[in-house]
């Protein structure tokens, strides 16, 4: 089906939509490049003020946007909710900071006088996923609306109604008709889009092969993008570590969003003197899990978002095995309607597993033993992809170690790798390219222009 609301834990068609026209489509590029040549002249006190505004509604009818959110995509609908809780955070840090992070910066340089002044580069085309379809939408919008550009959303197909939601909440805070629409169009329509002359720049969340593609065609175009992809982060325990904490902080990091965000802890690699105890904490942790209706307040793992992805990681699953890796919990798709895997948990990975260096975008664990902290780091280190590592240690010397030596965007040590308004946000390798929120997110999309006077 295309654009469509599905329930995953029913597979109930709730509602479908018809994708915008091509004449609809221009009409909309068009307002969004009048809009921006007026918007760009507004002052920053007004954007912020339209940020709050939107943090408002957000924090008003956050119930409301959860169960949008659930409904189209599972999560549980108490994550949902504090899904709508951050973005209303990230307008508010913006509405605050935005402006500090776009003022001129003097240089001491041979002229009377010079300096760098952050400008607006115009339209920005997001193309943004259904795992958390408000949270990626708005840590893109708040900066970017707060800088004076306007954007263009081409959401997941999967999410139609929370894509328009977020629309319709920027509308009424108070942000101009045309500043941030919503564009229900098909992936293919994305590149001759992208090809617009008026389309100055892109972003992107998403797969490795969307990125690829999205990547392509704006370098077809010579346009900016930002890219923020797949991952397969390392959770590394050492023998000094918490482990009683560890243990409880893995479970929360594999089965955040029922196991789909890009950076969940996904290969959890433990030091051998301590593997045992943490294997058996883990499996005993992930037993207790509660699967079921995501609407219910006590289920812990809901549905995954589509037929699609369930299929994939069910097929994950038989693969490493047939690979001679070892089931310790789960492994099996649940007989009930909707898309539901149990928590699991992958052990004995034999060493040259390519899929062990794949990304499971389910809640399934890979459960590795290593010799010393040279060899967690070989691993950690071993795959395509950079996007957030995870390690625990109270020795200063591993952390100094594994904070230099991890190949990742972001290192948390003693901690959950997650996204924070404060901090820059993004990775390497195939994990993709750019920042998102902090300083450094929001001078993504402007013209860092130098201005020199005798």
């Amino acid at each position: 089906m295309g654009i469509a609301t599905i329930n995953p834990a029913t597979e109930e068609v709730i509602k479908t939509f018809e994708p915008l026209a091509e004449t609809e489509l221009v009409d909309r590029v068009g307002l969004a490049q009048e809009t921006f040549l007026q918007y760009r002249e507004t002052s920053f006190a007004e954007r912020s003020q339209w940020l709050v505004n939107a943090a408002e509604i957000l924090a008003a009818e956050k119930e409301a946007f959860g169960k949008l959110m659930t409904l189209e995509m599972g999560k549980p609908l108490k994550a949902a909710i504090a899904e709508v809780e951050k973005c209303a955070l990230v307008c508010r840090f913006y509405a605050e900071h935005g402006a500090d992070f776009l003022q001129d910066v003097s240089v001491e340089t041979d002229a009377s006088r010079s300096f760098v002044r952050y400008q607006p580069l115009g339209i920005i085309l997001a193309v943004m996923p259904w795992n958390f379809p408000f949270w990626q939408v708005f840590r893109f919008a708040a900066p970017a609306l707060m800088a004076g550009n306007v954007g263009l959303l081409k959401h997941a197909s999967n999410v139609p109604q929370s894509a328009l939601a977020i629309e319709d909440i920027l509308l009424r805070a108070g942000f101009p008709h045309g500043a941030f629409q919503t564009l229900l169009i098909e992936a293919g329509r994305v590149a001759p889009l992208l090809a617009d002359w008026r389309i100055k720049a892109a972003t992107l969340t998403g797969s490795e092969p969307a990125g690829a593609s999205l990547a392509a065609a704006a370098g077809q175009e010579i346009k900016k993008v930002v890219l923020e992809l797949g991952g397969s982060d390392p959770f590394i325990v050492m023998p000094s570590a918490d482990l009683d904490t560890a243990v409880a902080t893995a479970v929360t990091a594999r089965m955040l969003n029922n196991g789909q965000s890009c950076i969940a802890a996904k290969r959890f690699i433990v030091a051998e003197a301590i593997a045992a105890e943490f294997e058996q904490k883990l499996v005993t942790k992930y037993q207790a899990l509660t699967v079921g209706d995501p609407m219910r307040p006590e289920t812990d793992i809901g549905p995954l978002a589509t037929p699609a992805i369930l299929q994939d990681i069910v097929q994950q699953v038989q693969a490493i095995v047939a690979e001679g890796a070892t089931v310790l919990v789960g492994g099996e798709r649940l007989d009930r309607p909707g898309n539901y895997f149990p928590p699991t948990i992958v052990s004995n990975i034999p060493a040259d597993s390519k899929l062990g260096q794949e990304e499971f975008f389910g809640p399934v664990a890979l459960l590795f033993r290593v010799h010393d902290i040279d060899e967690a780091i070989r691993l950690a280190n071993s795959t395509i992809f950079g996007l957030g590592a995870s390690a625990w240690t109270t020795d200063p010397t591993e952390q100094d170690r594994f904070s230099h030596e991890l190949e990742a965007g972001s290192v948390f040590i003693n901690g959950m790798v997650k996204s924070d308004p404060r901090l820059p946000f993004g990775g390497i390798k195939r994990s993709g390219f750019g920042r998102e929120l902090g300083i450094q997110g929001i001078h993504e999309f402007v013209n860092i222009k130098t201005i020199w006077v005798k």
